[in-house]
């Protein structure tokens, strides 16, 4: 390999996927781009570009019974061809010079096996190691990958360990041959900011202490500019931009690519309405334009419909034969939540915020407080009392995929929640506020006898989000209900929120460890660190002046790149 060729090449690559016998789908249509040694290359692009299917294809991982690779496509790795070998060549090949770290490592990881096993298991295939050596150098490497008490942790589980844990044991698996080629596909996406910067840190010193190269793949141009070299941005299975990082960043000549970078809220600014990818691509903004502003904050005097008192919130975990311990996930919440207003809730995994909105919503039964609406405790009221206000508090969840039910047309579960709750004085007038409801959430009528498997992650969040609307809550719990989409459908949903929250007046609690989201829609910031409140303020007196030390290492955790 000469000194100036690159460790990967990729040339005209264009990959299908067979739907049917008759019918294909092109989803990477003749990409090329290469990755120099010891080099970090970002692919960026929304859900749908091809950029994980261009990785797929370089580690051999795509479904050979539906995948086409269309002729005069071409993958060399280190001057060979890696197109046309056997499955037993990319095998050795992938794992050992070229490792990969997965979205999701708890769907990732085997569930049934330590982790230390599954790490050994690496050494064991690809470098011969015996049991005793695998685990020795088990230790080693979760040790590097940061893992606390590495002895303790090699013999637990992946659902024994938090999300930032596991995904340290997916990189520990990705490096243990060493490689010279680490694929990191969307590796920080569903973690707090906090460990998101964490990993990134780790990669990058990984890369440098292994003299790797790193294809990095993400939707986050933030991210993006503080660890890339260079970047190629993709839509549609076409590359549309590629070049340094600090001129696409910097100077994007693609309006797709200025699009993508102005989406995304802004510390600095909060427009009235967040700009959307058509906005670019057809002309309606630029990126010199001034959008008008909007005041957050809370005002004295405000009608509160919601005052929360000293919640607290206990688990009891099985300890021993006959013995038990309590863990206080929450302690001592306390706040108000003004009629038309939002209150964000920010903090890591395990802060607490979400058991908050699911205890408000009687989905945990509370230990201890009062939360008090239009002068009535929903806590201390019977099942039957509460049923009435059940339709006045709602939630909307992290993961639409999970929450709508799969054998329910989308009219189904609209007008489920409205049967029950009596809403309507017969099914037509319920199917008619349905279709009114989908208009509302930007979604065809023929959307009503569609199914959710039908529909993109956005589209099933606005699904989601016009089954609360059937009940017109005037509460409405945001649970990480934006931090899995990409930028423009984020932008989206986000916008709605408003329009609805400006139509209807609801009050909002938004959840989330996104704080440029947080910053952007919320009128005031509860920050939660081990189930207790250490700061709140409203949005941007907390951003510009954050008093507690927990609150300035989250805002320093920001990544600022883009």
């Amino acid at each position: 390999m000469s000194v100036d060729q690159p460790l990967l090449e990729v040339r005209d690559l264009r990959v299908s996927f067979r739907i049917d016998k008759k019918t294909s789908f092109e989803a990477v249509k003749g990409i090329s781009f290469s990755l120099p040694k010891n080099a970090t290359v970002a692919l960026v692009g929304e859900s749908g570009s091809g950029k994980s299917v261009s990785s797929l294809a370089v580690m051999g991982l795509l479904p050979a019974e539906t995948t086409i690779m269309h002729e005069g496509s071409s993958i060399r790795f280190d001057g060979r061809e890696l197109l046309g070998q056997s499955i037993e060549a990319r095998r050795k090949l992938c794992g050992k010079d070229i490792a990969m770290i997965f979205q999701e490592p708890m769907s990732s990881l085997n569930p049934v096996f330590t982790v230390g096993f599954q790490i050994g298991e690496v050494l064991r295939q690809h470098l011969g190691m015996d049991g005793r050596q695998a685990r020795a150098r088990t230790l080693e490497l979760l040790d590097e990958v940061g893992i606390p008490d590495p002895a303790a942790k090699i013999d637990a589980y992946p659902s024994q360990m938090s999300g930032g844990q596991q995904q340290r044991v997916m990189i520990a698996m990705a490096i243990a041959c060493e490689p010279r080629l680490l694929i990191a596909d969307e590796p920080t996406t569903a973690l707090d900011v906090t460990i998101q910067k964490q990993i990134m840190e780790l990669i990058a010193r990984l890369q440098k202490k292994h003299q790797m190269s790193v294809l990095f793949i993400t939707h986050d141009l933030g991210l993006v500019g503080e660890i890339a070299d260079r970047v190629i941005v993709m839509r549609h299975g076409e590359v549309r931009e590629e070049g340094p990082a600090s001129q696409v960043l910097g100077q994007p000549a693609d309006a797709y690519t200025r699009a993508l970078l102005h989406c995304r809220p802004k510390l600095d600014e909060r427009p009235v309405r967040l700009p959307v990818i058509d906005d670019y691509l057809s002309g309606r903004h630029s990126a010199g334009i001034v959008l008008p502003q909007r005041a957050r904050g809370y005002a004295p005097g405000e009608d509160n419909v919601l005052e929360v008192r000293g919640l607290a919130k206990s688990f009891y975990l099985r300890e021993g034969l006959f013995g038990k311990r309590e863990f206080k996930a929450v302690k001592d919440v306390s706040f108000t939540l003004p009629r038309g207003k939002t209150l964000g809730v920010v903090g890591e995994s395990g802060s607490g915020k979400t058991t908050v909105g699911l205890t408000l919503l009687r989905l945990h039964r509370a230990t201890g407080g009062s939360a008090l609406f239009e002068g009535r405790d929903l806590l201390a009221m019977s099942d039957r009392e509460y049923q009435a206000y059940k339709r006045r508090i709602q939630i909307i969840f992290q993961n639409p995929y999970a929450s709508l039910n799969p054998r329910f047309t989308v009219g189904q579960i609209l007008l489920e929640p409205m049967r029950i709750h009596r809403i309507g004085a017969n099914d037509a007038e319920r199917v008619e506020h349905a279709y009114y409801l989908l208009k509302r959430v930007g979604l065809p009528e023929q959307a009503f006898h569609r199914y959710p498997h039908e529909f993109s992650g956005g589209q099933r969040q606005r699904i989601a989000i016009a089954r609360c609307l059937t009940m017109k809550p005037e509460i409405l719990v945001c649970d990480e209900s934006v931090s899995a989409l990409d930028v423009s459908v984020q932008a989206q949903v986000l916008n709605l929120l408003q329009d609805l929250q400006d139509e209807y007046k609801m009050s909002y609690i938004f959840i989330s460890h996104d704080l440029s989201v947080v910053k952007y829609i919320s009128d005031r910031v509860m920050v939660m660190h081990h189930g207790s409140v250490v700061e709140m303020a409203d949005s941007d007196e907390l951003y510009r002046n954050p008093q507690h030390p927990y609150t300035q290492t989250l805002l320093a955790a920001i990544p600022r790149g883009a």
